[in-house]
């Protein structure tokens, strides 16, 4: 059962958020080729301000066996 988080700063149209989720979904069905009632995805939207304690720390600094496309910047306040 796949499940696909996705953390972005606020800004997009549900529109947007939409079109992501079913390109998502779509790339999930097709390379673990599971039914498309399998997979969920959900879109959070986090302030510029949280987003070194709410998702840089727990999830990219503190999971980085899990990255498998690694981001390109260090967030002020990171201590990275």
């Amino acid at each position: 059962m796949p499940h696909v988080s996705v953390k972005l700063y606020p800004g997009r149209s549900d529109y947007q958020k939409a079109e992501l989720a079913r390109a998502i979904e779509k790339d999930v069905i097709a390379i673990l080729q599971c039914g498309e009632e399998s997979v969920s995805v959900a879109i959070e939207d986090v302030q510029p301000g949280d987003w070194v304690e709410k998702v840089w720390n727990p999830e990219i600094a503190g999971k980085p066996d899990t990255l498998f496309k690694k981001p390109g910047y260090k967030p002020l306040g990171s201590g990275a």
